[in-house]
């Protein structure tokens, strides 16, 4: 398994992890709306952290071939957090707006995270070479 693959089941593993905190905040807490807000948010971040990655596979795999690639798919992702605002605008009173756009921008968050984990791991490996 590549560098690359195991990377992005990391971040993915990391995303249900938070997705089901979140879900759990739902269901015992007094907060419902932040945490509904929390998890459309981190279920909309989530499907957009896939678009991403299976793009980013794509575009490497065309450039190892010397191939020219389209795009990252930034129109698909603006229209998933479109589609967050348009629900938590119209249902106010089920989901709170901060809420949910942290919970989207929580995959941001977890790739920078993994990248300083694995980026210290790797430093002090190639150290001790």
């Amino acid at each position: 398994m590549t560098y690359y693959k195991i990377m992005v089941n990391r971040q993915r593993k990391w995303m249900l992890y938070l997705l089901a905190i979140s879900v759990a905040g739902w269901g015992f807490t007094d907060y419902e709306t932040i945490f509904a807000g929390l998890i459309l948010g981190q279920a909309i971040g989530f499907f957009n952290l896939y678009l991403m990655q299976k793009k980013i596979d794509v575009v490497g795999g065309k450039a190892a071939n010397n191939q020219t690639a389209k795009s990252f798919g930034t129109v698909s992702r603006f229209a998933g957090a479109a589609l967050l605002v348009v629900v938590v605008l119209r249902f106010p009173e089920h989901f709170h707006l901060i809420a949910a756009i942290v919970g989207l921008m929580t995959p941001y968050i977890v790739i920078m995270i993994d990248f300083i984990i694995h980026h210290k791991e790797t430093t002090t490996t190639k150290r001790g070479e």
